[in-house]
């Protein structure tokens, strides 16, 4: 037994000098162990959402500081256009827009102005002076935006005046006077329906109303008279209303337009027989320039325009579908 533990451990020793004695060798080392990644607690979280853009909708119509109507009377399109009587009226109709198919609600008078501020004929079929109406109107729908309106009437002899007529003031061609609400309260009518006259007085004092309608007389907006007089009177009244609102560097339209035409023609959902065509321009720095707008329109058209510039509900015949809101003109 001891013998042969001797012959191991000489066989032993043997290898030890062996490898003493051999040529050194290369020995690759091991590989360090690599730490093992150590899992985070935090929670994960999404990645943050991708901003987008938010796009705010363009309004169909400007928000007009101003608005100015200015009703003529009793010509068809035809007439005026092109009318060497009328050569201010046709400059407007060349450098600003006009709307080339235009139509007045009925005949005669009295109805078409209640249209424009009322959205209905209300039943009127006749220049009537004692048939106010208890309905709502464009001046409630301004005055709750609190915004401020009037209209001056030449010829008118005092404020809220209800005489039928005083020399060529004829009561038909002021529709507010017809709306009870504004008639029976005192405050309102005497502050907002007044003589022409008190239109340079408001110039002068820098307190224009946001909403403006003027009834010539009934001479100088050709019920009476030659049409080359209405053309003289508004030229004289453009200069007086457009520099201070050019000087506002606020934006305004000027509407000019006339109640009714001597035809019957009629469009976009109003009776076969209806109020005729009429000549209608837009004034406004907000409208293309030496532009023609042959979408049909009425005076319901009108109405709903200036609801939809100032966000009022619609009124009556101006929220039915087939009344277009006035939309091609504006840059």
């Amino acid at each position: 037994m001891l013998k042969f533990c001797h012959c191991i451990f000489v066989v032993f020793l043997a290898g030890l000098c062996l490898n003493a004695c051999s040529p050194a060798t290369s020995i690759a080392p091991l590989p360090s162990p690599s730490a093992a990644p150590i899992p985070s607690l935090a929670p994960t979280l999404p990645p943050p959402p991708t901003a987008t853009a938010i796009s705010t909708p363009i309004p169909l119509v400007p928000n007009f500081e101003h608005i100015v109507v200015v009703v003529l009377e009793n010509e068809e399109f035809d007439f005026v256009i092109g009318n060497a009587n009328m050569p201010y009226f046709n400059k407007l109709a060349q450098s600003y827009t006009l709307l080339t198919q235009y139509y007045a609600v009925a005949h005669p008078s009295l109805p078409n102005y209640l249209a424009m501020i009322g959205g209905d004929t209300f039943g009127i079929n006749f220049d009537c002076t004692s048939c106010a109406r208890n309905n709502q109107s464009l001046p409630d729908l301004i005055e709750a935006s609190r915004r401020t309106w009037k209209t001056y009437q030449e010829d008118m002899p005092s404020p809220c005046f209800t005489g039928a007529e005083a020399g060529k003031y004829a009561m038909k061609h002021n529709p507010f006077i017809y709306f009870m609400p504004i008639r029976l309260d005192a405050k309102r009518c005497n502050q907002s329906i007044v003589p022409f006259t008190q239109l340079s007085s408001d110039i002068a004092a820098g307190a224009l109303p946001n909403f403006i309608f003027v009834t010539p007389n009934l001479c100088d907006d050709a019920h009476d008279c030659n049409v080359s007089i209405a053309d003289v009177w508004l030229q004289n009244f453009m200069n007086q209303v457009m520099p201070p609102l050019n000087q506002s560097d606020q934006p305004y339209l000027i509407v000019i337009t006339w109640d009714e035409g001597q035809s019957n023609r009629s469009c976009c959902g109003l009776p076969a027989s209806a109020g005729g065509r009429i000549a209608t321009v837009l004034v406004s720095p907000q409208a293309k320039n030496g532009f023609q707008d042959p979408t049909p329109y009425s005076h319901y058209s009108l109405l709903k325009t200036i609801e939809a510039a100032w966000g009022f509900p619609y009124l009556g015949h101006s929220d039915d579908s087939h009344t277009s809101i006035i939309v091609a003109p504006w840059k």
